[in-house]
């Protein structure tokens, strides 16, 4: 559905399955900054979870490319039981590195035109609780905590929600 999109030497597209590992090394390397005690021992294969990831047939995966190089990624779908025009935000992340640079905003922008292009009406997503600064981020962009997932009694996450803009 989308097409690359270039702004400032940075290219918005769709992941590879090729590039399966290094989308899987960022999302790592980004993730661990935010546990305090370092990243918690999962039993997750993420370079296994991403190349899936990238080949469903329902799912979107979009990368932002700086110098030929893999800065952004962001992973998106219907999840079942869902409405139509819902669409999750599972996996969004910045290499470390390039924060605060503009790349995840582009990369949020590539996304909301993804969804409004797709039909979708509303977004939701979940943060850890100890990443203060994805939840600033989301906050600029136009997430709120989600009315309908309030916070439960001892959740490490927090549930929000976004409008997509229509055209």
């Amino acid at each position: 559905m989308i097409s690359d999109r270039v702004t400032d030497a940075l290219t918005i597209r769709t992941a590879l399955p090729a590039e399966a590992d290094v989308i899987a090394d960022l999302h790592v390397r980004a993730r661990a900054t935010y546990y305090r005690d370092g990243l918690p021992q999962d039993d997750v294969d993420w370079r296994e979870a991403w190349h899936a990831s990238i080949g469903r047939p329902d799912g979107h995966v979009l990368c932002a490319v700086q110098q030929g190089r893999i800065v952004g990624i962001a992973s998106f779908r219907t999840p079942g039981g869902a409405p139509a025009d819902e669409v999750k935000l599972f996996q969004f992340h910045v290499d470390p590195g390039h924060w605060r640079s503009g790349i995840g905003t582009a990369l949020h922008t590539a996304c909301v035109e993804e969804w409004r292009a797709g039909g979708k009406r509303t977004a939701v997503l979940d943060v850890h609780t100890n990443n203060r600064r994805a939840q600033a981020f989301y906050a600029r962009q136009g997430w709120a905590p989600d009315p309908e997932n309030p916070p439960a009694e001892g959740d490490h996450h927090l549930f929000l929600r976004f409008s997509v803009p229509g055209e």
